[in-house]
């Protein structure tokens, strides 16, 4: 196990920091996957910090307590002193004493590697006048406000760890809007994907107007605020691009680039039915289109192959001509694309066979029904597009 550098840094600069001094702790979020109540990040890896931290302190302290008496003398606000000092490691119950041993034999050595880092404890130690302590809260975690002590009573800084994931297990889906609250691993280093052009800056200047909007109108929000500030920045002469958000096909009907293959080059995409949303794929019978404009357009095709997580209805009497596959993106499942993809082609072959047309669909149109549509397209057409299938026989 090895301590991550930048999140220890992010640590010791926010800790460090006057507000969190003069606040008196600090609140983190996160979430993880179904099932699990907190992320490890909560469980082991930032109480491994504040320990490492509240260690480098101490030493710090008692290092130069012959240069600077005051520094073990006892102080007036917080009544402590370097001997008083909590260097243990605080972990959850949930964590076992195995591997709490296991973490404790190698805490002394992170400390070494902290203080030979360059990080500057000295300022830390004169800004934290009490040392850290991890506090963990849930959805089940149970408070009663009139029993919470003051702060000033507590003997450490709180590091309150807040979980917004459910130990349930069940997702809840919003399909009015694009918003739901569902868990992508990694999704916050993916920013430029999700924040439509918004900054940091321009998300706490107008949090609470964000948060007041609702899901079903906070992109048009988003949009608002970073246009104004864009042309704020430009009437000033400040750098400020233009935001462009590539819009989903379930948004807008947007001309859809050549398949860029030469395999398939023959392939346009056309359609008479695009400005309801779905794009036929030259003569191939092959549509691509959102599971939304599937449900609502299913009569305009014979066939349904819906690769969304969540199933529709659809206008076919016929149980072959509807095909649903629950494929999740990589990050939720990487292997869950290709453990569907034979039976996509397989049910794809059975109705072009009969001369039938195919919509193909997915929660946006785009990468999981176009990956569905390739592999449908190199399995079961020739270069010239034609259907090998139909012309064998």
């Amino acid at each position: 196990m090895v301590i991550p550098i930048i999140g220890l840094s992010i640590l010791l600069v926010l800790t460090s920091t006057s507000p969190f001094s003069l606040k008196g702790g600090c609140i983190i979020v996160d979430s993880t996957r179904r099932g699990k109540r907190f992320p490890d990040s909560m469980s082991k890896t930032i109480p491994i910090w504040t320990c490492v931290l509240n260690r480098s302190i101490f030493n710090y302290l008692n290092t130069f307590s012959n240069a600077d008496a005051s520094l073990v003398k006892q102080d007036s606000n917080t009544g402590c002193n370097s001997h008083d000092w909590d260097c243990s490691l605080h972990l959850p119950l949930w964590v076992s004493e195995t591997e709490k041993a296991a973490i404790e034999d190698r805490l002394e050595g992170w400390t070494k590697d902290l203080e030979t880092s360059g990080a500057d404890i000295a300022i830390l130690a004169s800004c934290l006048k009490k040392p850290l302590r991890p506090l963990w809260i849930s959805q089940k975690t149970v408070i009663w406000i009139n029993e919470v002590p003051d702060y000033d009573s507590w003997d450490f800084t709180p590091i309150i760890l807040v979980s917004a994931s459910s130990t349930s297990g069940v997702t809840q889906h919003r399909t009015t809007s694009e918003f739901s609250w569902n868990y992508i691993p990694g999704a916050g280093d993916d920013e430029e994907s999700w924040a439509r052009g918004l900054s940091p800056n321009l998300f706490w200047n107008h949090a609470y107007d964000l948060i007041s909007t609702g899901p079903d109108v906070c992109n048009q929000k988003v949009a608002d605020i970073v246009e104004k500030d864009r042309v704020y920045r430009a009437r000033r002469g400040q750098d400020a691009p233009q935001i462009t958000i590539k819009p989903s096909i379930s948004e807008s009907s947007p001309c859809l680039d050549p398949l860029l293959c030469s395999d398939l080059s023959n392939i346009t995409i056309s359609s008479s039915d695009e400005e309801r949303g779905i794009f036929w794929l030259g003569s191939t019978d092959l549509a691509l289109g959102s599971s939304q404009i599937a449900a609502e357009c299913s009569s305009n095709v014979d066939c349904v192959l819906n690769c969304d997580q969540w199933p529709i209805s659809v206008h076919h009497q016929e149980a072959e001509a509807y095909l649903h596959l629950p494929i999740v993106s990589s990050k939720m499942d990487r292997f869950s694309l290709f453990n569907n993809l034979s039976s996509a082609v397989n049910f794809a072959k059975s109705n072009l066979t009969k001369g039938r047309t195919l919509l193909i669909c997915c929660h946006d149109g785009e990468d999981i029904s176009v990956c569905v549509c390739l592999a449908i397209l190199i399995s079961l057409f020739n270069d010239e597009a034609s259907f090998l299938c139909g012309l064998l026989g």
